[in-house]
């Protein structure tokens, strides 16, 4: 039975989501594999969101690991992270809290860990453990939060977007894809949307409406309600052992390296119901 290692922030309704929907796979029968532990970066009290989010892991019974990395900060007096293009990457502190945070793991072995609403940049230490992550688009596509991809999505006036499941590696977002599913930003659901985007212009839409743009909203839409059967029908493959993890990339039973499994049309018809 495959052991899972669940990582999340627990910041957003999605979050709890992507939980409930991998839970209720293995509760019915649909996935042979437990969930060894959750393990958040937050603790009670940080935030409402995530409260919401430890309170469902722990009406499922399962094992909660807290470490907050905002405490660990604090309790050293440092300032906040700011990665970015000038930053020199991650700062001393934060590849400590993920040595602290690998010690704190260690009496709860897992055989996979999913990254799943996961919000820290992890550093090469962890990059060692065998994680994977779920990103809101197609494999070359943007990167960052959600909310970064579909503003990215829009401007580049993309054709398609999608959901991309990729084993975690030091470079953000773009280790090597395991499984990945597309739909199309052209159609019924998308042709107005657009023209009203137009009408209005990118940045005022931003501006004054932001993540309520009917566009934005449409787009995560379509978007969310393929993670979830993409992260189960993946994790059922990683079960079954149709794919594995070696030597940072996915293989097949073959031990042949994977090169991102194209589950469109299943992930299409499962998520159907929810579109």
């Amino acid at each position: 039975m495959l052991r899972l290692g669940w990582f999340s922030t627990g910041r957003d309704e999605a979050a709890r989501q992507l939980l409930t929907a991998v839970w209720r796979a293995i509760e019915r029968g649909e996935l042979a594999a437990r969930i060894a532990f959750v393990f958040c970066n937050r603790e009670r009290g940080e935030h409402p969101e995530t409260d919401r989010f430890l309170e469902l892991a722990q009406s499922y019974g399962l094992p909660l690991l807290c470490l907050s990395h905002e405490g660990y900060r604090r309790a050293r007096g440092l300032p906040p992270v700011r990665v970015g293009p000038a930053s020199g990457g991650l700062p001393a502190w934060r590849l400590d809290y993920d040595r602290a945070a690998i010690e704190f793991l260690k009496p709860y072995p897992f055989d996979l860990g999913v990254l799943a609403g996961y919000m820290l940049i992890v550093g090469p230490e962890m990059c060692r453990l065998p994680l994977i992550n779920l990103h809101p688009a197609l494999p070359g596509g943007p990167t960052g939060t959600w909310q970064e991809v579909i503003w990215q999505l829009l401007e580049e006036r993309a054709e398609r977007a999608g959901v991309t499941i990729h084993v975690v590696t030091e470079e953000l977002d773009r280790g090597p894809p395991v499984s990945y599913c597309a739909f199309p930003l052209r159609g019924p659901a998308f042709d107005l949307l657009w023209r009203e985007l137009d009408e209005l212009g990118l940045e005022r839409a931003r501006r004054q409406q932001g993540e309520q743009n009917l566009l934005f909203r449409e787009v995560r839409r379509q978007g969310v309600a393929r993670e979830l059967p993409l992260l189960v029908q993946t994790l059922k493959a990683f079960a079954q052992g149709r794919v594995a993890l070696r030597g940072g990339q996915a293989v097949d039973g073959e031990g042949c390296p994977v090169r991102g499994l194209d589950l469109t049309k299943a992930i299409d018809a499962l998520a159907a119901g929810a579109l």
